[in-house]
């Protein structure tokens, strides 16, 4: 996938200067040893940092080497003043992680007290009002700590991704879809920014890619992906004409910033004037790593980029949508699968879902939008249930005073028929009915939520916590027994 952050991480070791620096040096060179036999390349930073001399220069030592993310290795007690101004001075994600005592016969000259020095490493840390991630239990042997590092590398691709991101959005929301407001403020706070443009700019650049010479092998890479499929083949021409129009706009627009995502306007107006929709082509965008949100939802669209880039997957952003009924779920769901009926819900979009994660797709006419306006030009959407498997269903949202919420849980698409329409799949997640009204009801999210295809929230967590979401205001799927605070305690 292209639009994703590479990363390049490094590794600082430090000493607090009354016990061996050499107890530092050698256990970051047996984390170094583990985490490449294991994971790959890490930077191991040749100067163990004993004061703010040592700081600055293993400083310039990990930014000459092109390091973007960076592990703070407490090999013993480690000094508390540079180890945290390295975070401080350091342009990226800092992770802090500590070496336990490798054995009981060498408790003398051989323990370091890195369990105590983490101690004052997050007191220092928070009185420079710096940010780090702290594992939840950060102290660990070498393979330990290995361990530890590679869990931290999706978060750090994430904040770096945020950091250098831009949003591109098209036209405001539809009417009546004030749901999907998108105050920009807290955009700014995060690092990202944020390019409005009306719908006629990008009629004007889609007119003006007219017989582009590129047209004809779009309608080829897009022939081969539908293959039988290709329900409107008459209508490739023009999608590949708003492919290339997007993609123009991409890389003309960038700017000072490396990664983008799209909020896209794709009704009322759009398919009358277009002659189309756009929901395939908003589906290969995103395959290709630039997330593209309907209905110019620009934090749906900033959802979707974080979990490509943790996930390093596709992604796409549903619709909550719709209950299942209760002779499908006797059918098909009830004693095959441990879940409620009110576990289950359907995810639903027009047709925005990457074929990659579709069981089967066809390529045709927008049912919903051609309930009110002449078929043909309603043609565009992808069509398909969603492949079955685990899923992460998240959103990060500001709210209208500009507070960050984010909610998170865990579950699974179902291996069942939808017997519906549009890209859409039998979700179930453990205990949604609580977590739809004590949650998404109670949050006042929007209808959108982003999916990631695999269990991320974990790492989902990690990341909304580092980027100033409060704890309180990620929500998650509360398991039996675990009361949300709007919960009727009375309630059976």
């Amino acid at each position: 996938m292209s639009n994703m952050p590479v990363l390049k991480l490094g590794i600082v070791a430090v000493s607090r200067d009354c016990f061996p620096m050499s107890l530092s040096v050698t256990r970051r060179e047996a984390v170094v040893k583990a985490y490449t036999e294991k994971y790959g390349e890490i930077f191991e930073c040749p100067t163990c940092i004993e004061n703010e001399v040592h700081m600055l220069q293993a400083l310039k030592e990990v930014q000459d080497a092109g390091c973007n993310a960076l592990v703070v290795y407490l090999g013993n007690f480690g000094p508390e003043t540079p180890e945290t101004l390295l975070a401080q001075k350091f342009d990226g994600p800092v992770m802090f992680v500590a070496a336990a005592e490798e054995t009981g016969s060498n408790l003398v000259q051989g323990r370091g007290d890195a369990y105590c020095g983490m101690l004052n490493a997050s007191y220092n840390l928070k009185l420079r009002n710096i940010k780090a991630y702290i594992p939840e239990y950060p102290v660990g042997t070498a393979t330990q700590c290995a361990d530890m590092i590679h869990e931290f590398a999706p978060m750090a691709r994430a904040i770096i991704g945020l950091q250098g991101l831009k949003i591109i959005s098209f036209g405001p929301r539809p009417q009546d879809f004030l749901a999907c407001n998108a105050p920009i403020k807290q955009l700014y706070n995060l690092g990202v920014e944020i390019e409005e443009n009306s719908e006629l700019d990008l009629f004007e650049a889609f007119n003006k890619h007219k017989d582009d010479s590129r047209i004809p092998e779009i309608v080829k890479s897009m022939e081969e992906e539908l293959g039988k499929g290709n329900m409107k083949p008459e209508i490739l021409p023009k999608l590949a004409q708003y492919e290339i129009t997007l993609l123009d706009w991409v890389e003309a627009h960038k700017g000072s910033r490396e990664y983008v995502a799209i909020a896209g306007k794709c009704w009322p107006a759009f398919q009358t004037q277009f002659g189309f929709v756009p929901c395939y082509v908003n589906s290969r965008l995103t395959a290709m790593g630039i997330p593209v949100s309907c209905e110019v939802d620009i934090y749906g669209a900033l959802s979707e980029f974080i979990g490509t880039v943790v996930s390093e997957d596709t992604v796409t952003l549903l619709d909550i949508n719709n209950t299942v009924p209760q002779d499908l779920y006797e059918e098909d769901i009830k004693g095959k699968h441990e879940y409620t009926l009110r576990d289950t819900f359907m995810g639903f979009h027009c047709g925005n879902t990457a074929a990659s994660k579709l069981s089967f797709c066809s390529m045709k006419y927008q049912m919903i939008m051609a309930r009110s306006l002449p078929e043909e030009v309603t043609q565009g959407t992808l069509e398909g249930d969603i492949v079955p498997g685990d899923i992460t269903f998240f959103r990060l949202q500001s709210t209208a005073d500009a507070k960050l919420r984010a909610y998170i849980a865990q579950g699974e698409v179902l291996p069942v028929a939808t017997r519906s329409f549009g890209a859409i799949g039998i979700f179930a997640i453990p205990e949604m009915a609580r977590f739809y009204r004590h949650v998404l009801i109670e949050g006042n999210y929007p209808h959108h939520g982003a999916v990631a295809f695999g269990h991320f929230g974990k790492t989902l967590y990690e990341v909304f916590k580092y980027i100033g979401v409060e704890t309180e205001e990620i929500g998650f799927n509360q398991p039996k027994g675990m009361r949300y605070k709007t919960e009727n305690p009375f309630m059976g």
